[in-house]
């Protein structure tokens, strides 16, 4: 295939049969993922083989975000999400990030936090120390056990301990496993090291191990990307580049200082990055769960993105936040669908991943403080939502154009209107 190129031009008016032969294309895909695509990418039977008390299949769009370059190279992101919005804003931003060469990103190595609770202690200092001194020999017996993951070059790396001496039951003595998962998330094979090796825990510490489980607070597994924008790209006919700039750092500082606001700000970062996560089989909810935690780390909840203002009056932003991802293992192999995924974004491992994803919660999240502090939120998602009301109100498939736009053009973006245009066209 020649050299690759996202930056689509008026992708989202192509028809979806066109739209999906790119990424055939693109992705190099066989008919088993064209299949996947066109349906839900999961049978009755895998679905029923994949959860529990199944009684059907739940589909939701799975949609291309455009323009993105990552490191100098290319990528359409799939996206598995209701909300046009996103999809829409996303390629947007990344637009206007290539327009200034694009997103660098970088990551931490794949390190897990695996955790046991050791209880019932006699000494709380002794009990440390003894494991402290057992360090390699629990290490080796983690990694005699792990099998294929050690063979890939991953396993225990490391072992930390923290005492908590004034807890509500006692004192209390919890170990952290660091594992190195490589390209898989890596909950099971943690969870299995932390079960082996629990046993030798107890007898070196002379207590008793409850909980033994990996911390979604992957801290030590984190993913960062950073772009510019020049001031501009950033005009419209009613405000200069400048004035958005600085709109944009005002909304900024905003979630930087205040948990409220934070929260619906760091949920637009979300919107993106879930997007990601479902469509190519990943645990979105740990991604949640770590994110806002990383968000809270120092006692305060805020920002997982950073803006400023550069000497020469362009925007640059950056987010860091802890991103747990797999390109092996779990759904990102059981589903035909997330497979079809993973092709699509060509990544070669998951730190590759878990960059990408990272400068897609960036470009979402500067799409939506873009939104908030110029044309207002509603604008944009409700010329977008109109759509999925015709759809609501009954409309058929052809007519879904002609009757949000009918919304549109005369302000009236309800659902009991657009059921009132339907039933007038069906009247004819």
């Amino acid at each position: 295939m020649s050299e690759k190129n996202s930056a689509l031009r008026q992708f989202y008016q192509k028809p979806l049969a066109e739209r999906r032969a790119v990424a055939v294309g693109w992705g190099e895909l066989d008919a088993d993922d064209v299949s996947a695509l066109q349906d839900s990418g999961l049978s009755e039977e895998q679905a029923d083989l994949m959860s529990e008390n199944v009684i059907g299949r739940y589909s939701l769009p799975f949609a291309l975000a455009t323009n993105f370059l990552v490191n100098d190279r290319d990528y359409l992101i799939p996206m598995v999400i209701e909300e046009p919005s996103v999809v829409a804003a996303c390629s947007y931003a990344a637009k206007l990030f290539r327009m200034s060469g694009g997103f660098r990103a970088s990551s931490d190595e794949p390190i897990m936090i695996g955790q046991m609770q050791v209880l019932d202690l006699a000494n709380l200092g002794e009990a440390t120390e003894r494991i402290r001194a057992s360090k390699a020999e629990i290490l080796a017996e983690i990694n005699d056990g792990a099998g294929s993951i050690v063979k890939r070059g991953g396993g225990a790396r490391d072992l930390e301990l923290r005492e908590f001496s004034d807890s509500r039951l006692g004192e209390m003595l919890v170990a952290h496993v660091l594992f190195d998962s490589r390209d898989a998330m890596g909950a099971n094979a943690i969870n299995s090291a932390l079960e082996r090796v629990a046993p030798k825990i107890e007898l070196i510490s002379g207590g008793r191990v409850n909980l033994r489980i990996l911390s979604n607070l992957s801290d030590r597994r984190k993913a960062r990307a950073a772009g510019l924008i020049e001031a501009e790209w950033l005009a419209s006919d009613s405000e200069s580049g400048a004035e958005v700039v600085d709109a944009i750092l005002e909304a900024a500082v905003f979630a930087e200082i205040d948990p409220y606001r934070a929260a619906t700000h760091n949920k637009g970062i979300m919107n993106g990055i879930d997007a990601v996560m479902l469509a190519t089989g990943n645990d979105w909810r740990a991604a949640e769960a770590g994110a806002h935690a990383y968000a809270a780390r120092d006692g305060h909840y805020t920002s997982l993105t950073k803006w400023w203002k550069d000497e020469g009056g362009n925007l640059r932003g950056e987010i860091e936040l802890p991103l747990a991802v797999g390109i092996v293992g779990g759904a990102t192999r059981a589903h035909r669908g997330a497979r079809a995924a993973l092709k699509i974004l060509g990544v070669k491992s998951a730190r590759e991943l878990a960059e990408v994803t990272a400068a897609v919660g960036l470009a979402q999240n500067f799409a939506a403080m873009r939104a908030l502090a110029t044309d207002g939120i509603q604008r944009g998602h409700m010329r977008l939502h109109a759509r999925q009301l015709a759809m609501a109100a009954g409309a058929e498939a052809d007519d879904v154009p002609a009757v949000a736009e009918r919304m549109i053009d005369e302000g009236n973006i309800r659902l009991d209107y657009a059921k009132e245009i339907v039933e007038g066209r069906k009247r004819g």
